[in-house]
């Protein structure tokens, strides 16, 4: 009975054992702010499924990573199963930090106390941390809108797997934009070379007052000593996780100063410049040239976006045709370069001088901290006059206006004589022909009059002023006049004329409306007065007699 009794009671305290299996143990101690850690839970039952409770870990650690493994082993002939679960843990304090007890079913873990030293880049005795970050502002104070460049450098002594990482910066009230990739090189410090990793973002505070840049955090897995040997590149990776904070700085923000002009844009800078170039060269332009110009506007300390149009090239006698402004960005060593380029067709529509303002931009310097103008000095066009132009030009037009003032203006005169009289001759034999009957019936070797009236309509319609010019001449080589004398006897004519021109002298002639023109068109009155008798077709009568 005694021996009975001895073994029952060696059972109950197997079983007690058997429920009483789960360890814990760390693979450190004592760690520094930003670590991480690994708990290891361990049960030698295989009884016990599922996995642990961590939600008492919530409080005072972050749970990173969990994983599970199986092992089977032989021990004295016996098979012997163990389950171990992985948890990698970081702090959320520092100090004296315990892990409390983790359950799983009945059986329940030891607590741990662990001792978190506070981060820094450099210990006690002067010693620098393997990894740190340091942060830094160009300036202290910057206007609202104005440019601060924020630079951030990620120091490691030790080398680090390709899973590290950089939060997002985000600001509240501010632009954020980040100044091209990250940069990587080295750095002696102390005797120990560090790998160094620069980040650089360009901030735009939105509203004056004091701004806060936040922390950010850098998380990255360092390499220890012999984890390179049995390294698995599809399983976790040998190192711990080490995340390290750059610190908060504090940041002023000025408003827009009171002396600044109320009208202006404002612009706040640390170099702003104007050029322009021309295409072709405005020196030898003549009435009617298409003359491109480009301005572009070169800001330091500003993007794009934020840079204003420019004042337009008004002037008497010129018509403007802008084009789509170009933006671009670009990252230098003190931050962004924003840059606007407009482009814009200049046509002169009269000979002469022609003055073109100056082009002024006023900004706020913020490196002297004063107010400056930057401009393009005014400019005078000398323009020619126009032989072709002044040719189909109308009587009333400025052009004809001073046209007799103009020397050696016979030659010109004497072609428009010959060219009026070659006209009314083809237009005589054209009426005789016309009354003349056709003996054999033959087909017609060109478009009638109505279809290429048709066809003009049809492209004043559309709106295209190549094919309208187009179908216009074609419709005018069968009239009795020539274009210049319809527009000399019909002002509306001579206006659609000079807007037809216009467009395609310009580089926006598809904004061009045909409207006025099919309606001028329609409008002309006849040459003369229709008081015979109708007209006679010219096609012979279906039965002759």
């Amino acid at each position: 009975m005694s021996r009975l009794l001895c073994a029952l009671l060696f059972c109950l305290l197997s079983l007690q054992t058997s429920a009483a299996s789960l360890s814990a143990t760390v693979d450190r101690a004592r760690l520094s702010e930003g670590e991480s850690l690994d708990l290891i839970l361990e049960s030698d039952d295989a009884t016990l499924f599922g996995k642990p409770d961590l939600a008492p870990l919530d409080q005072q650690f972050e749970v990173l990573s969990t994983r599970q493994e199986n092992n089977l082993s032989t021990v004295a002939g016996k098979v012997q199963s163990s389950t171990r679960w992985i948890i990698t843990l970081l702090p959320r304090q520092t100090g004296f930090v315990v892990i409390p007890p983790l359950k799983l079913g009945d059986a329940s873990s030891q607590s741990i106390t662990l001792q978190v030293l506070k981060g820094g880049s450099a210990d006690a005795n002067g010693t620098l941390a393997p990894i740190f970050i340091d942060a830094s502002l160009d300036q202290d104070a910057v206007y609202v809108q104005a440019q601060v460049v924020l630079t951030l450098r990620i120091f490691h002594s030790v080398s680090l797997f390709d899973d590290s990482s950089l939060t997002q910066l985000s600001i509240p009230d501010a632009r954020v934009e980040q100044l091209g990739e990250p940069r990587v090189y080295e750095k002696t410090i102390n005797d120990v070379r560090h790998g160094v990793i620069e980040v650089r973002y360009a901030i735009f505070p939105q509203k004056s007052g004091e701004l806060t840049i936040p922390s950010q955090v850098f998380s990255a897995t360092p390499v220890e000593r012999g984890a390179t040997d049995d390294y698995n590149p599809f399983g976790p990776r040998p190192g711990r996780l080490t995340r390290v904070k750059s610190p908060q700085i504090p940041l002023t923000v000025k408003p827009k100063p009171a002396d600044y002009p109320a009208d202006a844009p404002w612009l706040p800078a640390r170099a702003l410049s104007l050029s322009e170039a021309w295409s072709p060269e405005p020196d030898k332009a003549s009435v009617g040239d298409s003359l491109t110009r480009n301005i572009m506007l070169r800001v330091e300390g500003l993007s794009s976006a934020q840079l204003p149009p420019l004042p337009a090239s008004q002037a008497q006698g010129l018509r403007r045709y802008p084009d789509q402004p170009q933006l671009h960005n670009e990252s230098g060593e003190r931050g962004l370069i924003g840059s606007r380029e407009e482009h814009e067709a200049l046509v002169p529509s009269q000979s002469g001088r022609i003055e073109l303002p100056e082009l002024q931009v006023v900004w706020w310097n913020t490196r002297e901290d004063r107010l400056e103008h930057s401009s393009l000095p005014a400019r005078t066009l000398e323009v020619a006059s126009n032989p072709v132009l002044d040719a189909e030009a109308p009587v009333d037009s400025p052009v004809a206006a001073h046209a007799g003032d103009a020397p050696l203006l016979w030659p010109w005169q004497l072609a428009t004589a010959l060219l009026a009289l070659t006209t009314l001759l083809g237009f005589g034999l054209w009426w005789r022909a016309r009354r003349q009957p056709a003996i054999l019936p033959s087909a017609q070797t060109g478009p009638s009059p109505r279809t290429l009236l048709d066809d003009l309509k049809r492209a004043c319609q559309a709106n295209d002023s190549q094919a309208t010019r187009q179908a216009l001449d074609a419709w005018a080589r069968q009239q009795p006049e020539t274009l210049a004398d319809m527009a000399a006897r019909f002002v509306p004519l001579s206006d659609a004329l000079d807007g037809l021109n216009g467009a395609l002298y310009s580089e926006t002639g598809q904004h061009w409306q045909g409207e006025g023109l099919w309606k001028a068109i329609r409008s002309l009155p006849a040459l003369e007065a229709a008081a015979g008798p109708q007209e006679t077709s010219p096609l012979p009568p279906l039965y002759p007699r």
